[in-house]
């Protein structure tokens, strides 16, 4: 456990996971297009490199979690980007979303000019789940370069597991977005009828603990949402619906209905053009307050 590793993009997810193999001993060099960002895990014990050629160069395994397509294949191709530094038979893992046949197309190139591997690993689990080191992380690629990131994933997921090959990972990250973005909108409305109907909120989870209704979301949705907490912001509105869309545009190829996705994706789509793509995306809470009340 002594290898040289790298995390590329010190964001809401970035930095805790980074932070993590930081805590477990290990030495990681970081990059981030703004270099400011990195600062919390340089304090920590990370090592600034000054492009993500430089992170990965040397690095046995190479992390990487960015917001879309665009930001991954600009990371690993562009100019001073991951594939410039990268060795021959290091292991790229992506914890970023997108589309399943991007990823393909990624890690096919990666192969062919560097002989290096590429697991997709989308994660679940949002900034708690990052900084408790509890997250659900599902892979796609290789075998054998899954065996061989797995002893560090294991220091930032509770789970982590491989569902097929290249893109499957992608794919079953999808799945998981239709229900919880469709979850969300769903705890959105429950909360705001107790709240409507009066009474209390807050206890939701707590009364309805161990049922049907109960989920993680549940415990840690309903509450934020009760108290007006968005900041700091269980995900960005953005990435959610980056997601949403993704899954809607797959399900439309393989003839796989979504409708209750669909709903969720124009929810978000509504919150953002209201507040922003940043907004937190438990603020679709908002949207259900009636005309004339005050929201949290």
């Amino acid at each position: 456990m002594s290898d040289q590793l790298a995390y590329v993009g010190m964001g809401l997810m970035g930095l805790p996971m980074a932070k993590r193999l930081l805590a477990a001993g290990h030495r990681v060099a970081v990059w981030n297009r703004t270099a400011a960002k990195c600062a919390p895990a340089v304090e920590a014990g990370a090592t600034l490199a000054g492009s993500a050629a430089e992170a990965a160069r040397g690095a046995a395994i190479v992390f990487m979690c960015l917001t879309d397509t665009k930001a991954v294949e600009s990371a690993v191709f562009g100019k001073d980007g991951i594939a410039e530094g990268i060795a021959r038979d290091a292991v790229l893992v992506d914890f970023s979303s997108m589309a399943p046949e991007a990823t393909r197309d990624f890690a096919a190139r990666l192969l062919a000019e560097r002989g290096a591997h590429w697991l997709d690993a989308p994660v679940s689990g949002g900034v708690p789940g990052a900084e408790a080191g509890t997250l659900a992380v599902m892979a796609g690629g290789d075998a054998a370069a899954f065996a061989r990131a797995e002893p560090y994933v294991r220091a930032m997921a509770q789970r982590f597991t491989l569902m097929g090959p290249s893109g499957a990972g992608q794919t079953t990250k999808l799945c998981n977005q239709v229900i919880v973005g469709s979850l969300m909108c769903v705890l959105a409305e429950a909360t705001r009828l107790a709240t409507n109907a009066g009474i209390e909120a807050a206890r939701l989870p707590e009364a309805l603990a161990g049922g049907w209704a109960d989920s993680k979301p549940m415990q840690i949705c309903v509450p934020r949402m009760v108290s007006g907490t968005y900041d700091p912001p269980l995900g960005h509105a953005y990435t959610m619906l980056k997601d949403l869309d993704t899954a809607r545009l797959l399900a439309m190829q393989k003839g796989s209905p979504l409708p209750m996705a669909s709903l969720a994706a124009e929810t978000f789509r509504m919150l953002i053009a209201r507040e922003g793509e940043e907004a937190d995306a438990l603020r679709i809470f908002t949207l259900t307050e009636p005309q004339g009340r005050e929201q949290p």
